[in-house]
């Protein structure tokens, strides 16, 4: 293997030896990390064996040999592929063996080679070579001199800038007279990568190696100049922090004398003085403290002395003793629920109960209540009412779509812009210790690669555990004991099994009909009828109007699409007062569709009497409980059971089960036995759009078949389930 020894690299211009026979045979050492040039000097260590035994060929045969460069440096036996074409045929000045076997010789460039083919390529790389003229420049023209003088400059910019200019240098440079001497001189001396240097070496034509030469120079001057900028920058700014630090230890000094405090030393007293009035347990308290004398030793704008503060910051301000005090009067909680919220009587005495028992028992834990129910019912107004009948704050968090751990525990401090967990967020938001804390969409929270939220809020909402919660960002216990949890869901079936086992789950059905009546009256339209700018005189709602709303326009279990309409409503009265086109209005069943326009949900079917063949079942949706018609009929056939209405596994079943229970006791029902093997049984469920399944539906599907085989009409206002 042959290297250039870089810190020995010069290049020296002498006289061509015309008088120097090349052979046409040549030894080749493939070199690596350098392009050899004509009249180029420099030493190179030889270790490879094939390398070896070119140089010994070469002293013993006149020294010369053909020094081409390999592609990759990183192979250690190149093949003739891995090698370049061209080369320089290179004269060895002198040659010190080594201990180790290897040598060290000292080349010549002397001319430019091309390989014409390999004559020997085992114990080592022989070659024939065919020889490069280069066309000689006869005259030099006022462009050429020009370009010539641009590289001089170029190149002692260059020089100037690395701090490498000496006066040998500036006479070599200036001695050269020929374009593609001064060409091969500075791209020998320049940093080019290997591919550059090899495209120059096989460039013929003087003047245009000369031109690429300069547009390199050009290039390496702009990056000099870049870097030595850089460089200066840094020593500046190196310069300015050490003055800064500097100045501010003599203003330091002078405030001591003085027996005054720097703005540091304050900071320091301030900090001192929060963590005093925080009353902190006795874990936090010596965290602060300790995290205290370490900001004392910081430079005051560095970026570990940031995240202290911001630490100390949260620690502080933390309610660890600091709670909203209780009045617990029963009987005003009671006015408070009932006021707010219609119906809901379980719930009511539930809470009721948890005050009363708080009266009795203050210190007791507690309870983590979870409202499961449908959008729009009252789940998160029903904890404000509580908060307000408890006398506490209120704090509210979502957790649909959270699926990063950190949310719930905070990040370490070690992260960039880490803060603590939602939940110890919530508490210093609130500045108390035992506020009503509600935790919507708790059946959303998600996981992923980032961990289980679920998981994190465990240790959070056990009574058994959360009096030591720990969060990633403190680092120290905090008590959330004394906070009351709300949780809130649409569903219970996706809520983590370990979760719901520490919560008492507590369901709000939907509203009927008379209710949303009574909801909207006492709460919806006074709302909106204020919200809007309108005086409860200008707008009146009649009963009939109010149930068509809910029954045709809306299809909900909760009242957010009834308040809507309802502010639909007032919206357009307010249009008509602005304009003075009227000064109040009367909404009736007929003149509903002037606000709303045409109703947006009409009933399947319309079963004002009673009919052969047609059932009444009941279904649950999201929307709330919903009545289901099934249809059955005969026709002739081949006793087949025909089953439609995008009807699931389980209801087909009992499709299946109610036929083969009217076969085996149609006796029973007072019909007379009929030939069943030459019918075709056909079972509709109508609303056929919508998929349906359910174990509730064989006795309305049962009834249905009796009455269209018995030819009786089953009773329209009986519902089976």
């Amino acid at each position: 293997m042959a290297e250039a020894d870089r810190d020995d690299l010069i290049s020296i211009i002498e006289d061509d030896d015309n008088d120097a026979e090349i052979p046409g045979i040549l030894p080749l050492m493939p070199v690596r990390d350098v392009v050899i040039f004509t009249d180029m000097v420099l030493p190179l260590f030889v270790g490879r064996e094939k390398s070896v035994r070119a140089v010994q060929e070469a002293v013993s045969k006149g020294g010369f040999l053909l020094l081409a460069t390999q592609r990759d440096p990183a192979i250690e036996n190149p093949d003739t592929e891995e090698i370049f074409s061209t080369g320089t045929v290179s004269r060895v000045l002198r040659m010190l063996k080594l201990p180790d076997g290897s040598v060290k010789i000292l080349v010549q460039g002397f001319a430019k080679a091309r390989i014409v083919n390999y004559t020997r390529r085992r114990a080592l790389y022989r070659v024939k070579v065919e020889m490069i003229q280069e066309p000689t420049v006869d005259k030099i023209s006022l462009k050429t001199e020009a370009l010539m003088r641009n590289v001089r400059e170029l190149c002692e910019k260059i020089l100037v800038l690395r701090g490498e200019m000496t006066g040998d240098v500036i006479t070599v440079l200036r001695s050269v007279e020929s374009p593609g001497k001064l060409a091969d001189l500075v791209a020998s001396n320049m940093r080019l990568k290997i591919e550059d240097s090899q495209n120059l070496l096989e460039i013929t034509a003087p003047l245009r190696r000369l031109e690429k030469v300069h547009d390199l120079l050009s290039r390496e001057v702009q990056l000099s100049t870049m870097q030595a900028k850089i460089q200066s920058e840094v020593k500046d700014e190196i310069s300015k922090s050490q003055r800064d630090y500097f100045l501010r230890e003599q203003v330091r000094a002078i405030h001591r004398e003085l027996g005054e405090h720097d703005e540091s030393t304050q900071e320091i007293r301030q900090y001192r003085k929060k963590i005093k009035r925080a009353r902190m347990p006795k874990e936090a308290d010596r965290e602060a403290t300790q995290q205290l004398k370490r900001l004392e030793q910081m430079h005051p704008e560095s970026a570990e002395s940031t995240v202290v503060r911001t630490y100390l910051d949260w620690l502080v301000e933390m309610p660890w003793v600091k709670s909203s005090k209780e009045v617990i009067d029963i009987k005003r909680a009671k006015n408070i629920l009932d006021k707010d919220h219609h119906g809901l009587e379980n719930i009511k005495n539930r809470i009721l109960e948890y005050l009363s028992v708080r009266k009795l028992n203050p210190k007791m834990k507690g309870p983590i209540l979870c409202f499961v129910g449908p959008p729009g019912v009252g789940k998160t107004s029903l904890g404000q009412s509580i908060a307000r009948a408890m006398n506490r704050k209120f704090i509210r968090i979502s957790l649909g779509g959270i699926r990063d751990e950190a949310e719930i525990r905070g990040h370490r401090r070690t992260y960039i812009g880490a803060l603590p967990g939602r939940v110890l967020q919530g508490l210093k938001h609130c500045k108390t210790n035992n506020p009503v804390f509600m935790m919507d969409e708790i059946d959303k929270l998600g996981a992923d690669f980032r961990g289980d939220p679920s998981s994190a809020l465990l240790e959070a909402l056990d009574p058994e555990q959360n009096s030591e919660f720990s969060d990633h960002f403190l680092n120290v216990s905090f008590d959330l004991s004394k906070v009351m949890f709300i949780l809130t869901a649409n569903a219970s079936d996706t809520i983590p099994s370990a979760l719901l086992d520490r919560m008492e789950v507590i369901g709000l059905s939907g509203y009927t009909e008379e209710e949303k009546i009574v909801i909207a009256r006492k709460h919806l339209i006074p709302r909106q009828i204020r919200e809007n700018g309108l005086k409860p005189k200008m707008l009146a709602f009649n009963a009939s109007a109010l149930r068509k709303i809910i029954t045709e326009y809306t299809c909900e279990a909760g009242l957010r699409n009834l308040e809507r309409e309802i502010g639909t409503i007032c919206r357009k009265t307010a249009r008509q007062v602005a304009e003075g086109k009227q000064k109040s209005s009367k909404l009736t069943k007929g003149n509903l569709e002037k606000f709303l326009g045409v109703a947006k949900y009409i009933p399947e079917m319309d079963q004002d009497i009673s009919q052969v063949g047609l059932a009444t079942g009941l279904a649950w949706t999201q929307a709330g409980g919903e009545v289901l018609y099934v249809e059955a009929s005969m026709i002739s056939g081949k006793g087949e059971l025909i089953v439609t209405g995008q009807l699931g596994d389980v209801m087909q079943e009992s499709a299946r089960a109610a036929m083969t229970y009217t076969r085996a006791n149609i006796g029973s029902f007072g019909v007379k036995k009929k030939d069943l093997e030459n019918l075709d049984i056909h079972i509709h469920v109508p609303a056929g759009a919508i998929p349906k399944d359910g174990p509730s539906a064989g006795i309305a599907m049962a009834t249905a078949l009796i009455s269209a085989l018995a030819d009786r009409p089953v009773h329209n206002d009986v519902a089976m389930t």
